[in-house]
């Protein structure tokens, strides 16, 4: 039974195939100079949503500690920073980012006899990374992602049942012994799958770092239709790229069962579009 299903799934992909080759046969937009250039959106477009989401986690675990904190003076910045990120548009933010940097000028603080000058960005080292566009993009969605992933790190740790800090209370714990051995491990299972949500928002996020001249997948796509005209062709290709990446991140929190589960329901998927195509094929001939 298994090699008939994996007959089956070999035919449909043959078919899949030779339904590509025959779809780009006759085309002038998807050669290997635009595919190439896909690709390089695609690679910047990982590294920026992977990168961004890494470093946001480990920001925002101390800051989900802090946020939980008794003392005001501690939790009210973090506070403050997750309500500010979290209440404005990502988009300002990496206009603010990107183009703040530019118009922000050097100044004198005077010290009495003696003053001190503050160097813009422009007269530092840091101006070799922040003339790439890369970085400010970055920046933005780093910030952007640690205030979300702090709330949702903030909301599973006040979520942690009385009865396990009790225990742990019982056993001669002390606070930070039972952050890191029970509060922390039982809060990220409770977080994962608010977590989840935020990589997919991270990820269809991404679309608008090519306002700031980034070449992703979505400035990939508008370099393809203003080259040849083509808003469907070059948009439906990209929206197809962030269907698969979507897919792929959400395959990887889905349990075995439910994997299982999309396998078939993805193969049963291409059966009935081989089958349309066929039907469809079929009738043209007669026509």
């Amino acid at each position: 039974m298994e090699q008939l299903n994996e007959a089956g799934s070999s035919g449909i992909i043959a078919q899949l195939g030779r339904m590509l080759e025959d779809a780009l046969s006759d085309n002038y937009i998807f050669t290997a100079t635009t595919l190439w250039h896909y690709w390089e959106g695609l690679v910047t477009t990982v590294q920026l949503v992977c990168l961004a989401l890494l470093i946001g986690l480990i920001l925002a675990v101390p800051l989900a500690i802090m946020r939980g904190s008794r003392r005001r003076w501690v939790k009210m910045p973090v506070y403050l920073y997750t309500y500010v990120f979290r209440g404005t548009p990502l988009l300002i933010q990496l206009y603010l980012i990107y183009y703040g940097v530019v118009f922000f000028d050097g100044f004198d603080i005077s010290l009495g006899v003696t003053s001190v000058h503050v160097p813009s960005i422009q007269e530092t080292w840091l101006w070799d990374y922040f003339r790439d566009p890369f970085v400010p993009a970055l920046l933005a969605f780093v910030l952007n992602t640690a205030a979300y992933t702090t709330e949702i790190f903030h909301g599973a740790i006040q979520s942690t049942p009385k009865g396990e800090m009790e225990a742990a209370r019982a056993y001669g714990m002390s606070r930070a012994r039972m952050m890191r051995r029970i509060i922390l491990p039982s809060a990220f299972r409770r977080a994962l799958p608010a977590y989840g949500n935020e990589v997919i928002f991270m990820l269809h996020a991404s679309a608008i770092c090519s306002v700031v001249t980034l070449l992703d997948l979505t400035g990939a796509a508008r370099d393809i239709y203003a080259r040849f005209y083509a808003p469907f062709e070059a948009f439906l290709f990209v929206a197809a790229i962030y269907l698969c990446l979507t897919f792929i991140s959400a395959t990887g929190e889905t349990p075995a069962g439910t994997l299982e589960t999309v396998k078939l329901n993805v193969k049963s998927a291409l059966c009935r579009a081989l089958f349309s195509y066929q039907d469809i094929t079929a009738g043209i001939h007669l026509v």
